[in-house]
């Protein structure tokens, strides 16, 4: 989970992630990549867990950034399947049993807003504007997943150890586009299951949909004729 300026949701995030799991047959390891948040984020989960090896702290003095955050973490972790999630609530750990039951069958599976039974309790307007736009990606990729955007993924490590040399891990939601366009073409098989976008609980989104439009659009015209 990367996180900046996340202080006020991480701490009731990991612990509500660690009691939706607690059920489950699965020993989970939490990692969370800090990009040295000025707001005292790191410092929250080093204390509020300190009793817990299961949490993972790292700390990103020099380098900065979604994607690459992400990346670390996938680096760092010791699991054969890996999840990764917003740390602002918005994927809600309560998605996580879903998605998890559907591997082994699935290499990859997406927390969908755009199939039957997903959506988004946010602006409708940016729904409408993400539902659009993969529009847009899925025409140019001719690709069948209806959501490329969303960021909510649980993979095989088989994923990331068969693209790892594919340049993916860099910008910030592009990364998501590149991830599942490279994994469609290694053949591995990807499923949706639908969620619900929750509102965030705490904090200021990092997310400026319009900003990132014309960097997601030359990620996915740069997919789609050079690779």
């Amino acid at each position: 989970m990367p996180t900046y300026n996340e202080k006020e949701n991480i701490g009731d995030l990991i612990q509500t992630i660690w009691d939706v799991l607690a059920p489950l047959p699965v020993k989970a390891q939490i990692i969370v990549v800090d990009d040295n948040s000025p707001d005292g984020t790191a410092d929250l989960v080093r204390k509020r867990f300190s009793s817990r090896p299961e949490v993972v702290l790292i700390l990103r003095k020099e380098e900065r950034g979604l994607a690459t955050a992400i990346a670390k973490g996938i680096e760092q972790s010791q699991a054969d399947i890996i999840a990764v999630m917003d740390t602002d609530f918005n994927h809600h750990p309560k998605d996580l049993p879903k998605l998890l039951e559907q591997v082994p069958e699935a290499d990859m599976v997406i927390g969908s807003r755009y199939i039957s039974g997903g959506g988004m309790k946010t602006s409708r307007l940016r729904y409408l504007g993400s539902w659009v736009f993969n529009v847009f990606i899925r025409l140019v990729l001719r690709s069948p997943v209806k959501d490329n955007l969303s960021g909510f993924l649980v993979l095989k490590r088989e994923v990331v150890d068969q693209v790892k040399n594919k340049p993916i891990f860099y910008g910030y939601g592009d990364y998501c586009i590149r991830l599942i366009h490279y994994a469609l073409k290694a053949g591995f098989v990807i499923r949706e299951v639908p969620v619900i976008y929750e509102f965030r609980l705490g904090g200021e989104s990092k997310t400026d949909f319009v900003k990132y439009l014309v960097s997601y659009a030359k990620a996915t015209l740069a997919l789609r004729f050079g690779g």
